[in-house]
């Protein structure tokens, strides 16, 4: 991208769950004022949105979409889960161009076998997989195995108990999930090798941030070496502790030379827009793509941001870049 425009309008969309504790209220806060911030010290005028009940188009309904870009950091409509798509929609239908992907790629998203048939449709590696919306396993014999929530994200339903080694376990972990999130298990081979977050920007023209490797090398337990809900967000936990994360990852070239070519392969293949974050594992000389993640979370000690770091760019400047390049897509503001 040519040089950064830093006086592009922006209003900083971000939902306050009502239900969050005054902690998590305050931690979510903070990320949306470092945020606001960052941007605004570049010279973006900035008016910060808080979403927090499921009225969002009312909320919107001041502002014109003419004059300002949005920065679509609204996870979900409050009160209505699995909402994230719909955030997307109400701002197409009243015309606002937003940072990230679309309605209709976050919610490919949120369906995990979709994505799948996705990849496998482009011919790009991921773990052999089935759907179970019961606890009859037929004739899967893969081990070890992972056991997921079909429609979730952020990890929710992943912890060490997901790993499963037997059929017994995996019949008891697919009856959990189907139980516990009311929709069916996602069940793949695990992948116990190095794991690469690798982040992605632009369009048409799209680059590849460095590669993230998370260093798995303090825990020898197979049912760790995953990045769970806790090891992602509970501070001060083992699991967040003994997960070190590492910028950028040591690999030969023509390993990282696959890696990218696998990782742009899957951002074009399930229409990823302005930036996204590809999660892989690699074994036996093989990248397999476990996870997509459009619009993935940018707050300060995220991956995306580290590797922006390792790339050059400060945090105001990724953020910056990324509201440019939904710029282009606005009537008024695109070159």
């Amino acid at each position: 991208m040519n040089e950064l425009r830093h006086n592009l309008p922006v209003l900083l969309l971000h939902n306050m769950n009502p239900e969050w504790t005054p902690a998590e209220q305050s931690e979510s806060g903070q990320d949306v004022a470092t945020l606001g911030n960052a941007l605004n010290e570049l010279g973006h005028p900035i008016e910060i949105v808080a979403v927090e009940n499921a009225r969002l188009a009312e909320r919107l309904s001041t502002f014109d979409p003419r004059e300002h870009i949005v920065f679509n950091w609204c996870e979900e409509i409050p009160g209505i889960p699995h909402s994230e798509p719909e955030v997307a929609a109400v701002m197409e239908k009243m015309g606002f161009v937003f940072t990230g992907s679309s309605h209709d790629v976050l919610a490919l998203s949120y369906d995990k076998p979709r994505v799948k048939r996705v990849l496998d449709e482009a011919n790009i590696p991921t773990p052999p997989w089935n759907v179970f919306d019961t606890p009859d396993i037929g004739g899967w014999n893969i081990y070890p195995s992972i056991v997921k929530a079909a429609n979730e994200h952020c990890s929710i339903g992943i912890s060490s108990e997901s790993i499963v080694t037997s059929p017994a376990e995996l019949e008891n972990r697919v009856a959990f999930i189907i139980e516990s999130y009311n929709q069916p298990a996602l069940v793949e081979e695990f992948i116990n090798g190095r794991e690469f977050l690798n982040a992605v920007w632009g369009n048409g023209k799209i680059s590849m941030l460095p590669a993230v490797e998370m260093d798995y090398s303090e825990l020898t337990d197979i049912r760790d070496r995953l990045f769970t809900y806790e090891a992602k967000y509970v501070s001060g936990s083992r699991l967040y502790d003994s997960i070190d994360m590492c910028v950028p990852a040591e690999l030969e070239p023509s390993a990282l030379a696959e890696l990218e070519r696998i990782v742009l392969a899957t951002y074009q293949a399930t229409g990823c827009r302005d930036y996204g974050r590809i999660d892989v594992r690699y074994l036996n000389g093989i990248f397999y793509v476990i996870d997509v993640n459009p619009n993935p979370d940018i707050n300060p000690q995220t991956s995306m941001t580290h590797a922006a770091a390792e790339a050059g760019y400060s945090y105001g400047q990724m953020c910056s870049r990324i509201v440019n390049l939904a710029a282009d897509r606005h009537p008024f503001f695109r070159k």
